[in-house]
């Protein structure tokens, strides 16, 4: 008999609604969801083939334990048994654990609630802190919060995008598409990339290249210029904002030609940019990994947050700027807590509002930590006890070989996950999870909207839910009672409980709400929140705090033994660390293998040739991947993608961090390349 069922796309946080055809209890095919408000009956590449990657041949099925230097079947019962036992002996500040944004809203709260009331620290992180730390350093300060303030339906109404450092068409592609009714409507797109992407081609009307790594330079060029010719919104920064003089100041000291020379943009193009965003009526600004991962990427968001409430593109839908998350779950696992500075629901641990006694309470305990715990890279390194959900860091984290020796070293080393991942072949305990539409739970996309996702399968061999894991070891531990959850709904009416902004959402109204409900949702008989900051702002006086940036060059740059720049990225074929699109072979025979996008210029100085395999080399290591020569990447600038394993990108990235949330300075590192022997 054969089945239709719905459900959500298991990639990027758009939140696409999919059908899935399902013959004998196994996915045969699929076809998008017409009626669905977010896709409308489109699909990208990923999304039309959603589901191959569950049949894998090396699916997870069992678990493991490492004896004698090799990973051997066990029972359940033994691998449980042996992870209480291991924890019990390890102290608070000698305990990790590694969350992921692809867990639902309900494993992510378990994962956090465990190493808080379990182990008695703050030590929980997850993919945000380095994809999106430095929106939270960035935007708090500006406006008090650090999410998408829309809703992604509303961008085909502005008449402005501005998109910073995000390749729109190959990561978002229905975001992209809503774009592209703006544009035909008469919408301007300016578009500030140092690659000529896809997006960069197709849609933008101004092009602002810049050097890698000068994004506050430009911002601070749009705002002296707005500011300059009297274009800023003076209502809404009188009435709403507070630091104007301050800015004025500080812009005032800087000259527009030493700017434009900085960051490589001629001055006409600036001014064309900032009047068109100054005098849009509805501007929308979007940003990605190209303005948050520089050591300056807190920074760039808190010059970007200020030029757009200098234009007063705020408050009302469409406008704003929308950080946008990549991981399905990003967002959700956010606002779970899964990281060391805060408990569920953004409450940040270290405030007056001591949110570490409010929990104790509400989980009927004594004491949980009230300092933040360890940023995900020196849980890495500084951990003896560290478990990993869903997330592999032998891909995702800068000077890979370094990651490796650390996480060798541990004392115990747990592995959760669907793929016996390039972290999961270091595991001292290696556990298989179910996946996507193998459990039940919700999910919090991209613009806050929170859909639910049923179990339609079963999940491969003995492999069970990520917080049905973590149940299980807590009851051995002793925390039965505050673990008593026999199915996510009874996890997700706690977190209704204790996350005010989840309180009105619950799973039947998920299940009869197409399209989900967006978060702040405060009662049962509210819609859910489109638009934010209509009113005021999530800071203590209720305004936007404008701010004042000076520009950092970033850590490494080229020199005569380094001479090019290397900057890492997706394709539209792949996602993220590759786990899941490499192991669907539709996608995976679009591009196979690692590619360096290079200059002619440049390769005609190295003697490269188009699929020539080239040798990168930085100051942590080296890799090959093949040449593609191409006008789309600046001369002294080469492009990563870093989503394969055979040519990992982070075995050569450079692992300096911004000061303000330890975000890694993926996007700019110095390099050498040559034709490999």
């Amino acid at each position: 008999m054969i089945q239709y069922e719905k459900a959500i796309c298991p990639y990027c946080s758009c939140g696409c609604g999919i059908y899935l055809v399902i013959e004998d209890g196994k996915i045969i095919n699929q076809e998008p969801q017409s009626d669905h408000p977010v896709n409308e009956g489109g699909n990208c590449p990923k999304g039309r083939n959603a589901y191959q990657f569950l049949y894998a041949e090396d699916r997870l099925t069992t678990p493991m334990i490492r004896k004698s230097g090799r990973l051997v079947e066990v029972s359940w019962n033994e691998a449980l048994d042996y992870i209480a036992d291991y924890l019990k002996k390890a102290g608070p500040n000698e305990f990790g654990m590694l969350a992921s944004g692809k867990n639902t809203n309900e494993d992510a709260y378990v994962i956090q609630k465990f190493t808080r009331v379990v182990m008695g620290t703050n030590n929980i992180e997850y993919c945000g802190r380095i994809c999106h730390s430095s929106t939270a350093a960035g935007l708090g300060p500006t406006v008090g919060s650090g999410v998408m303030p829309i809703s992604q339906l509303d961008l085909e109404k502005v008449d402005c995008i501005f998109l910073v450092g995000i390749n729109l068409k190959e990561t978002f592609p229905l975001m992209y598409k809503r774009a592209l009714r703006a544009k035909a409507a008469g919408a301007k797109v300016i578009v500030m990339d140092p690659r000529k992407t896809v997006t960069a081609r197709e849609l933008a009307d101004v092009h602002l290249q810049l050097k890698s790594g000068t994004d506050v330079v430009v911002i601070n060029a749009l705002m002296k210029i707005i500011l300059d010719e009297g274009l800023e919104n003076k209502e809404f920064i009188e009435t709403r904002t507070v630091g104007i003089e301050e800015l004025r100041t500080h812009l005032a000291s800087l000259d527009l030609d030493e700017l434009s020379k900085i960051c490589g943009i001629p001055l006409t193009k600036l001014k064309r940019a900032a009047e068109i965003f100054a005098k849009a009526k509805i501007g929308s600004v979007l940003y990605n990994q190209g303005l948050n991962q520089h050591i300056s990427g807190t920074d760039g968001i808190r010059a970007l947050s200020t030029l757009a409430l200098i234009t007063g593109q705020y408050g009302r839908p469409g406008t704003g700027l929308s950080p946008t998350r990549g991981q399905v779950n990003g967002e959700g696992s956010g606002d779970m807590g899964c990281l060391n500075v805060f408990y569920p629901g953004f409450q940040k641990v270290g405030t007056p509002a001591e949110p570490h006694k409010k929990f104790a309470e509400l989980w009927g305990v004594q004491t949980l930590p009230d300092q933040p715990g360890l940023p995900y890279t020196k849980l890495i390194q500084q951990t003896k006890y560290l478990w990993i959900v869903g997330t592999n860091p032998m891909m995702a984290i800068p000077d890979i070989d370094n990651v490796k020796k650390s996480l060798q070293e541990k004392e115990l080393l747990i592995v959760q996950d669907i793929f016996p991942t390039e972290t999961a072949q270091l595991a001292d305990v290696l556990l298989p999870a179910s996946a996507w539409v193998e459990r039940e739970g919700t999910h919090a996309y991209v613009d806050r909207r929170v859909q639910k996702i049923d179990q339609l399968i079963e999940a491969p061999g003995t492999a069970k839910p990520d917080w049905w894991i973590v149940v299980q070891v807590a009851e051995r531990m002793g925390f039965k009672e505050k673990f008593d959850f026999s199915s996510p709904q009874e996890i997700f009416e706690e977190i209704r409980r204790v996350v005010p902004s989840y309180r009105g959402i619950t799973y039947e109204r998920l299940d009869k709400t197409l399209g989900g409900i967006q978060w702040p949702c405060p009662s049962e008989d509210h819609p859910g929140t489109s638009t934010f900051f209509t009113e005021k702002f999530n800071t203590p006086d209720g305004l936007g705090h404008l701010q004042v940036v000076n520009y950092i060059p970033p850590a490494e740059l080229p020199d005569k033994d380094y001479p090019y720049i290397l900057s890492t990225g997706r394709s539209i074929f792949h996602y993220h660390t590759g786990t899941m699109s490499r192991r669907t072979p539709k996608l995976d025979a679009e591009v196979s293998d690692a590619y360096v996008e290079i200059n002619p210029k440049d390769a005609a100085l190295q003697s490269i040739r188009e699929g020539s395999t080239v040798l990168l080399t930085t100051r942590r290591g080296r890799i090959e991947a093949e040449a593609r020569v191409t006008d789309n990447v600046p001369e002294g600038f080469v492009f990563l993608p870093f989503h394969f394993s055979e040519s990992c990108a982070n075995k050569i990235t450079n692992p300096v961090l911004d000061p303000n949330c330890g975000m890694p300075e993926y996007k700019v590192c110095a390099v050498k390349m040559e034709v490999s022997k």
